[in-house]
């Protein structure tokens, strides 16, 4: 037996270690169990003893008894074994013990007892000892050494949970609509809010959200977002599912041709979505009439019930197409029979193409009236710009097919064709007042009068000038003398000129300005090739870039006068050539020539000057001569003497 002197030290150790009073209490049987302690007398413990303070206050305990190492650990583990084993960040089941006027006790068979505060439990009006209620385990032990409870993060960790499941399994939960916002609804779905979209409240278009809020419904949750804890619900994908049985039935039994009622969900501008029965078809727009309707609301409004044909669907991707005009006749197998090739008839405008437009002449019967065949005259028709979409308008049926259900429509042969008699009222030759009506890059088109039209080349707008572009010439709208050219009947052509209305000056011009003459001119137009020079009498010549150098070696520029030699006559090519260059070479010329002729000049009177210096010289040396002759005799007679 072990010593039972024990101080009372010891047994404080122990309980300290051991825990609460419950602890204490297991303790103190186990070790009543497992020791029979000595009891010593405090007189015999004294009489041992020596002074106060050579007392042994370790050597024994009052109350207490003595355990050896061994012995503690061993008891320890054995009250350790009767208690839970608690996690933080975990919900765990408790077990109501008592309620206080502010608190939950809860038993969670832990060393400590729990509270949590009454108001956790508002949901909960009914609860007593003995319930069992899910807890968070937020701490173990707090700066108290208490268990720290919550019963609300349990709740928004479950009801995330049964978020997650829905998610991942298609489990249906519940949730109560709290508010309204921008798209859609607030689900509050166990303490947890979700988003509900307005297009998935109900499979049908859904206006007004307030009759919603305050509802308890059912969802299924179709998006998740596991970092912010967020979810969006459906409740329009329980009613899908519902009908999905329903819908597939439907399809099974449908067959092309069938004839169903359906009821008018949604219109839009390409057609209109009809309910079946549980399963939704399109209706488009060209087949709700035969005639032309610009969109569905025309004919049709929404809740309306009809009767449609089956025209196609596909099983797989659940698409039923439906027809309401085919219910009717088509309106060619009506017809009139009256109506034939020849025939005048009146219809209203549907449709405007570039290439032309299509006139109605009852719903589902329509012809087209071609650009050619709304005038006579040979110039382009803008088709929009002609035609007037709703205007009523008479027109001649040139061809009618039933069998392809085809009709085309004219408006010129309305009236008879100009050309028959155009040679005889405008014949070659005959000048006439014309309007602009058109420019391009290679003539102006005119017109003679209404239908009649024709065409004036930019070559043939002036003797003397060439235009780049007729725009340099006139414009659109403005009114100009023509002569007729040529009459074309079969191709309907009719060629005019506007120089022809004056006379051609090239049969002077070659007297005026021979090859070789000079002439001032002045730089109308310049580019790389070269320059328009502008001559006397409006006539314009083309200078070459290597005959606009200048004395200087520079080029010629815009609006500068020079002096250029004509270089090449053309009448049958109305061409003229010029050149500065060459002008100033024959400057050059003439003045070398000057120069030379001025210099032999000179040279010429030097040398007649210098004859005349020869002769007078010879006949002064012939009469030294003459001297010296005598001079000499005279010597000579001198040495005779």
């Amino acid at each position: 037996m072990p010593d039972a002197k024990k101080t009372n030290d010891e047994i404080e150790e122990t309980d300290n270690l051991l825990g609460d009073d419950v602890a204490i209490d297991t303790a103190h049987k186990a070790i009543e169990e497992e020791l029979e302690p000595e009891v010593v007398p405090m007189e015999e413990l004294l009489a041992n003893t020596g002074a106060f303070d050579d007392f042994n206050w370790e050597a024994a305990n009052k109350h207490g008894v003595a355990y050896t190492k061994e012995e503690r650990q061993r008891f320890t583990e054995r009250y350790d074994e009767t208690l839970s084993s608690l996690l933080e960040n975990e919900i765990v089941e408790a077990t109501v013990t008592s309620i206080t006027s502010g608190d939950v006790v809860l038993d969670l068979n832990f060393k400590s007892d729990g509270l949590v505060s009454v108001g956790d439990f508002k949901d909960m009006p009914d609860l007593k000892p003995g319930d069992k209620v899910a807890v968070y385990v937020e701490r173990q032990e707090d700066e108290k050494g208490q268990l720290v409870l919550s019963r609300r993060k349990a709740k928004l960790l479950k009801a995330w949970e049964s978020l997650k499941d829905s998610f991942e399994n298609g489990t249906i939960i519940r949730g109560t609509v709290i508010s309204k916002t921008k798209g859609g609804l607030i689900v509050d779905c166990n303490g947890l809010e979700t988003f509900l979209p307005g297009s998935q409240i109900d499979i049908k278009p859904i206006v007004d959200y307030d009759q919603f809020v305050g509802k308890q419904m059912e969802f299924k949750v179709v998006k998740i977002n596991e970092t912010i804890k967020n979810a969006v619900v459906s409740h329009k994908a329980l009613i899908e599912s519902d009908l999905a049985e329903q819908r597939d039935a439907i399809i099974g039994r449908l067959e092309k041709g069938q004839v169903l009622e359906g009821l008018v969900k949604n219109i839009t501008d390409f057609g209109a979505f009809l309910d079946l029965g549980g399963v939704d078809g399109l209706l488009y727009i060209t087949d709700i009439s035969w005639g032309r309707i610009n969109h569905p609301g025309e004919v049709l409004h929404l809740n309306q019930k009809i009767n449609v044909v089956v025209l196609d669907f596909d099983e797989n991707k659940k698409r039923i197409s439906l027809g309401l005009k085919q219910l009717q006749p088509h309106p060619w197998e009506v017809l009139s029979a009256n109506i034939k090739e020849g025939d005048t008839i009146t219809g209203k405008v549907v449709n405007v193409e570039d290439y032309g437009a299509f006139l109605e002449v009852m719903p589902g019967v329509e012809g087209l009236i071609h650009v050619s065949e709304v005038s006579w005259g040979n110039q382009q028709i803008n088709a929009k710009d002609y035609f007037k979409m709703g205007a009523e308008l008479e027109a001649k049926v040139v061809t009618i097919d039933r069998d392809e259900r085809k009709m085309s429509l004219s408006i010129k042969q309305l009236t008879n064709d100009p050309w028959e008699a155009l040679s005889e009222r405008f014949p070659v030759g005959s000048r006439h007042k014309v309007k602009v009506k058109n420019l391009t890059q290679y003539g102006v088109f005119v017109e003679l009068e209404d239908g009649i039209g024709g065409m004036i080349h930019i070559s043939d707008l002036s003797w003397t000038k060439r235009y780049s572009h007729p725009s340099e010439f006139t414009k659109v709208g403005a009114e100009i003398d023509a002569i007729v050219l040529e009459v074309d009947r079969d191709n309907r052509k009719l060629s005019l000129g506007h120089k022809q209305t004056e006379e051609n000056p090239w049969d002077t011009f070659e007297n005026v300005f021979p090859v070789g003459s000079y002439h001032e001119g002045t730089i109308v137009r310049r580019d790389d090739r070269g320059a328009i020079v502008q001559l006397p009498h409006g006539l314009e010549a083309f200078a070459p870039i290597k005959h606009l150098k200048k004395e200087d070696n520079s080029t010629a520029g815009l609006e500068e006068v020079l002096i250029f030699k004509v270089i090449e006559f053309n009448r049958d090519d109305k061409r003229l050539l010029v050149s500065h260059t060459r002008y100033l070479d024959d400057v050059r010329r003439e003045a070398d020539e000057t120069v030379k002729k001025e210099k032999d000049k000179e040279v010429e009177e030097v040398r007649q000057t210098v004859k005349k210096q020869q002769a007078t010289v010879e006949r002064s040396t012939l009469g030294d001569l003459d001297v010296f002759s005598q001079l000499k005799e005279q010597i000579g007679e001198d040495k005779a003497e």
